[in-house]
């Protein structure tokens, strides 16, 4: 790509230093067009990018001219680095963002689904609760309450203890209790379902 136009560049840059009032306008006026050009056609920015990587470079280097040494490249040069930098910087970074979205919007659906798959289960849940229910195959709120967290993939120990009302216990005393239980409600609910095969009335379990 052609360079900017002609000018003294080291005079330019020791007005930049001075701080001349006038300098800014004729910096921008030079290299913001050039700049734009280079970053669109070597970077893939869109112009509205382009333009700002252009002119956040301009505004570092007049901020602080003296990080530029005019014995190692012309302006143009440093000016032009800087700017492919900052595009290289600005795409890494549209990128990240977009990854994020992508995973965000792929962890809001997979909460989606896990919400509609706790919600099939519920019903299943209900579904499954009333056959007891109106076969008396539980006999106290214990065991049903139970049951419904069973059925809907409940594993909390604390949970299945505060429904079979177990009250305080040591943790491993508790887990044994939970866990007995847990054994009795399983094997009932396995008879439940077989009798229902065979189109017989299952019998009311004994309260333990």
């Amino acid at each position: 790509m052609r360079q900017p136009p002609s000018t003294d560049e080291k005079l330019l840059h020791e007005r930049v230093l001075r701080r001349d009032p006038v300098v800014s306008t004729e910096v921008f006026n030079r290299y913001m067009p050039w700049l734009v050009k280079v970053v669109m056609k070597w970077r893939g920015l869109v112009e509205d990018d382009a333009n700002q990587c252009a002119a956040d470079v301009i505004f570092s280097y007049l901020s602080k001219p003296t990080l530029y040494d005019p014995g190692r490249s012309p302006l143009f040069v440093y000016l032009r680095q800087a700017a492919l930098y900052r595009a290289r910087d600005k795409h890494r970074k549209a990128d990240a963002r977009d990854r994020k979205h992508q995973k965000f919007a792929s962890d809001v659906e997979l909460r989606a689904m896990d919400s509609n798959g706790a919600l099939e289960k519920s019903v299943e849940a209900k579904l499954v609760m009333e056959q007891l229910e109106k076969r008396q195959v539980l006999k106290n709120e214990r065991d049903k309450k139970a049951v419904m967290l069973i059925l809907v993939g409940e594993r909390s120990t604390e949970r299945l203890a505060e429904a079979l009302e177990l009250g305080p216990l040591p943790r491993d005393e508790l887990k044994r209790k939970v866990k007995q239980n847990l054994d009795r409600l399983k094997k009932l609910l396995v008879r439940f379902g077989q009798s229902l095969e065979r189109g017989e009335k299952e019998e009311p379990d004994d309260e333990s």
